[in-house]
């Protein structure tokens, strides 16, 4: 089975997370198919837009637990960070369209969409620091940007639970829709923008863009070097015997 698959409706590329079965959380391999999907619709002069969702109950559960836990070596042909780099510097409008549960990445690719809808019985949580580690995607640059410092603290320190409403509330999403046409609803969106000439989208997404890709780019770079600190440290370690062993974490002392 595909890790991903997309189709092209009306110059719409609709891209789907295809791991319904792990929630759709990200190991290597999906890293590196996301990227490609990314990589392959720049290049595809019939894409217009490009629309990501997930398949199942799930938008993403974030970084697969069980795999790293596991011992899954990584030697990924792009990894997270070359898939974060392929979707900063995606040149085309490109929508999340979180249909569901949204954890860690699944969380933080809210702030890498030119534009997000979320379904009304969506959730979103970024985990960092309760499995000792630090944020990811960007965020530590984008969700300030879009919803200001102290909101954006909170929501990447705390490892609290956030709503589609409140997602909306504070400016991470456009709009909710109903579950049952989350989709369609999603559609009609992507549709209005690839009715429009490809030149025009190109140009002025560029120019929204190009005063922060930088700076998304270094905070991509900045969070990777913290994550390569704190991952196997003694509060990332307790987190991940925590997960496995299905109970709490204890950082009393940590």
């Amino acid at each position: 089975m595909d890790i991903t698959t997309s189709e092209t409706i009306n110059a719409v590329r609709v891209v789907t997370l295809n791991r319904p079965k792990a929630l759709n959380a990200f190991n290597q391999d999906l890293f590196d198919a996301l990227c490609e999907e990314f990589l392959n619709a720049t290049q595809d002069k019939s894409v217009k837009v490009l629309v990501l969702t997930g398949a199942g109950r799930a938008f993403s559960a974030g970084a697969d637990l069980k795999a790293r836990a596991a011992g899954e070596q990584p030697n990924p042909k792009h990894g997270l960070g070359g898939m974060l780099e392929a979707i900063i510097k995606f040149p085309k409008p490109f929508i999340v369209a979180a249909n569901g549960l949204g954890v860690g990445i699944g969380c933080t690719l809210l702030g890498l969409g030119d534009m997000a809808f979320v379904s009304e019985s969506s959730r979103f949580r970024a985990p960092f620091s309760a499995l000792g580690i630090t944020a990811e995607g960007s965020s530590t640059y984008t969700f300030s940007r879009l919803v200001g410092h102290q909101r954006a603290s909170w929501i990447l320190l705390s490892s609290e639970w956030i709503s589609a409403d409140e997602c909306v509330s504070s400016g991470l999403a456009l709009k909710v829709y109903p579950d049952e046409t989350f989709l369609e609803e999603v559609m009609v969106q992507a549709n209005t923008l690839a009715r429009l000439p490809m030149a025009s989208l190109i140009q002025t997404k560029e120019l929204i863009v190009a005063p922060h890709r930088d700076a998304m780019l270094r905070a991509v770079r900045a969070e990777n070097s913290a994550l390569d600190v704190l991952r196997g440290a003694p509060a990332n370690q307790e987190a991940m015997n925590a997960f496995l062993e299905k109970r709490d974490p204890d950082f009393s002392n940590l």
